[in-house]
């Protein structure tokens, strides 16, 4: 009934928006999935973005990001999604002391042991994105509504919605993490080529729809573009005394790669790995001005392009 009462809503107020309704809940539950990827993201990429797809001359970052869904098939790539193998290579890498403390993991929701957990912590699955519940007070669970989530989300494979093809093999699992506390800081940086570019800083929720991002250069100045779904934080946060720390972890983690976002965590002082991100948005979210998509696209050399 939900879904009927929004296409009603939508269709009242916005009619021009119908076609990339029908699509994205095409999309969601896998009528589209026959269509090969370079079809499905040209598809998809003119719905969305309301512009047709350049993959033989990509220019504009969304564009690129694209290319490389289809032609950067690096094997490593799916370890490096999977929110628990990647934990090994972030300990090898830069050290295991900016892991978040993992509390479990398991292949199903019905093998999670809440009486061994604490009271506050976090649950993820490894396999996907935003599959997150953050639970503060453990005796007010709501165990059929999180068993039913986490149930639908081990079924999914997020491959199919944006063709990430890190994705497609990508093992299904729980894991938890110790809860870190309520207001953190994410820093997410855009790095070209084996060097960061910008970043951005990241507060509030975004399944509550409190998520607001301010994008800063790397000496600390604020950029003159912006994403458009979200909007800007009230105010410039002050530069972190470890942000130096931060921008070592950054360059030790994105060597190798035509594009990447390396998210970090700054709690209390301290830095935790995110995740590693190789198409945001999975391409379908441009920067404005317009203008800045073709600018921040030229950071990403392509091969043979």
């Amino acid at each position: 009934m939900s879904k009927i009462n929004t296409f009603i809503k939508v269709f009242l107020n916005k009619p021009s928006e119908i076609p990339k309704l029908v699509v994205v809940n095409l999309a969601k539950v896998g009528v589209l999935n026959w269509m090969s990827d370079a079809s499905y993201l040209k598809l998809y990429y003119f719905i969305i973005i309301g512009k047709r797809l350049n993959l033989n001359n990509p220019i504009t970052f969304n564009e690129k990001l694209q290319w490389l869904k289809l032609h950067n098939r690096n094997p490593d790539y799916t370890m490096k999604v999977d929110k628990y193998a990647v934990r090994k290579y972030i300990e090898d890498t830069i050290g295991i002391r900016y892991l978040i403390p993992l509390l479990g993991v398991w292949e199903k929701f019905d093998d999670i042991d809440f009486e061994c957990l604490p009271n506050q912590f976090v649950l993820k699955c490894t396999h996907d994105s935003g599959s997150f519940y953050i639970c503060k007070d453990k005796n007010n669970i709501d165990r059929n509504m999180l068993k039913k989530k986490y149930n639908n989300n081990m079924k999914s494979n997020l491959f199919w919605h944006g063709r990430e093809w890190p994705y497609k093999d990508a093992v299904p699992r729980i894991i938890c993490e110790e809860f870190l506390e309520e207001e953190i800081c994410d820093y997410k940086f855009y790095c070209f080529n084996g060097i960061a570019k910008f970043f951005y800083i990241a507060k509030g929720d975004n399944t509550k729809g409190t998520l607001k991002m301010n994008f800063y250069d790397m000496n600390w100045n604020r950029c003159p573009f912006y994403r458009n779904d979200h909007k800007p934080l009230d105010y410039d946060p002050i530069r972190p005394k470890n942000f130096e720390e931060m921008i070592d972890i950054v360059n030790k983690l994105c060597g190798g790669y035509s594009f990447v976002r390396v998210d970090l965590f700054n709690v209390a002082g301290k830095i935790y790995f995110g995740e590693l991100t190789f198409s945001p948005g999975s391409g379908f979210t441009p920067f404005s001005p317009p203008e800045y998509e073709q600018n921040i696209g030229s950071w990403i050399n392509l091969p043979n392009c």
